[in-house]
């Protein structure tokens, strides 16, 4: 029984997406869709113990899954139209070689742009990801029944507005995949930043389903290199999870962090796609060069060993890209390395970012190194107050209350 239900729970894991594609193309309906891709587990979690299993558990779904839908039409006397399309359809299965790309017209069809970027993330966790919608609320910090309606409304948008499932025209392209990698890294910064005031550190569910999705975009967009630099971005910031919270809860550092913790397998397959990359020729994108100044990080045996005059001229292409305020931040904390606190506290002081705390965090940082420890204390003090969860704010206690035990040592308190 137990194995049994350990194979469930992998083809949960694995099918639940092409299931729920299948039938949405198919039948042109979300709500039918999910309901009926859920009734078909439910009975594979009855008959399988008592059957076995069978050896092509997606097709057994997708089947079971389409008869139920059929069932349900047939019963909704009220909905005479897609009763007859589903007649039609009904002695026709179609061959299961195409739910690879129903999957992708899924991932689109979830991020269009008519939704709001929020929705877009929740509905792919939904329908794609397979996450309950708990497990969704909690990710979004709101109550259960607040996430239900947002999804609820964003399928009946979907419906309203006869989007359809399918993949946008070649030329329109460019253009949604752009969303789609959005959605796909803020649902990945989402487990491995976990916002929130008292959240923990990192959302390890969140992170593995982010990897899973741009893995499955990229098996399906092979020439993409911005998909293959987000895939590599994330597998190289992943690698490094083991060591980014310490035994007691505290947020460590990637200068402090033992690099021995982390993740070998991950960095060889993150640096394969970035040589890759570099090596076609194409000029790179913004997650592309995001990947390479993590390639940079992780190519390092030591913190002294990182090459921070190529970590620069990295930050340096990108702000071409992207001449954000935060890019400019990251970028002083860099310059910081190669040209001392003092340049960097130049370009970081006027940044529109009051409201964010990693940018207090690295004023503070910087104002400590150059000996301005009171300055440095209330800027530690901002930070603090912004922190989004609680190894986080642990760090930067005890990196302000190390300023307090320094003054009083120099002055003898």
């Amino acid at each position: 029984m137990t194995d049994v239900n350990e194979v469930i729970t992998r083809v949960h894991r694995e099918e639940w997406a092409r299931v729920v594609a299948a039938l949405a193309r198919r039948f042109g309906d979300l709500d039918i869709a999910e309901d009926m891709a859920a009734e078909a587990f439910a009975t594979a979690v009855e008959r399988w113990p008592v059957e076995g299993v069978p050896p092509s558990p997606g097709a057994w779904l997708t089947t079971t899954a389409h008869r139920k839908a059929v069932d349900r039409l047939r019963r909704e006397v009220r909905r005479e139209e897609k009763h007859r399309e589903a007649l039609m359809l009904s002695d026709t299965p179609e061959p299961l070689g195409a739910i690879d790309d129903d999957r992708l017209r899924l991932v689109f069809t979830c991020c269009h742009p008519a939704l709001a970027m929020e929705v877009r993330i929740a509905l792919t966790l939904r329908l794609v990801g397979g996450l309950t919608v708990p497990e969704i609320a909690r990710a979004f910090l709101v109550q259960e029944s607040a996430m239900s309606r947002r999804i609820t409304r964003a399928k009946a948008k979907i419906k309203a507005a006869r989007i359809p499932f399918g993949v946008p025209f070649r030329d329109d392209l460019p253009a949604r995949l752009t969303g789609v990698l959005a959605v796909l890294y803020l649902i990945f910064n989402e487990g491995y930043l976990a916002s929130g005031p008292g959240t923990e550190a990192v959302r390890g569910d969140l992170t593995a389903e982010a990897i899973r999705l741009t893995r499955l975009v990229r098996a399906l967009m092979p020439a993409d290199g911005e998909v293959a630099g987000l895939l590599a971005l994330m597998l190289l910031t992943e690698a490094r999870r083991a060591a980014r919270v310490s035994a007691s809860g505290e947020l460590v550092t990637l200068e402090e962090q033992d690099r021995g913790a982390w993740d070998r397998e991950l960095i060889a397959e993150g640096h394969a796609l970035v040589r890759a990359r570099l090596a076609s020729g194409q000029a790179p994108g913004r997650y592309q060069i995001l990947a390479a100044i993590n390639a940079v990080h992780t190519d390092a045996p030591d913190a002294r060993d990182t090459d921070w005059s190529q970590v620069v001229a990295l930050y340096d292409q990108l702000l071409r890209l992207d001449p954000s305020p935060i890019v400019r931040l990251n970028r002083a904390v860099a310059v910081a390395e190669l040209d001392g606190p003092e340049v960097a506290l130049a370009q970081v002081d006027g940044l529109p970012l009051e409201g964010y705390h990693a940018f207090h965090a690295a004023r503070a940082a910087l104002l400590r190194r150059l000996g301005r420890s009171a300055e440095s204390r209330a800027a530690y003090d901002r930070a603090i107050g912004l922190a989004g969860n609680t190894a986080e704010t642990a760090y930067l206690i005890r990196r302000r209350d190390q300023l307090a035990g320094a003054a009083e040592r120099l002055t003898g308190g």
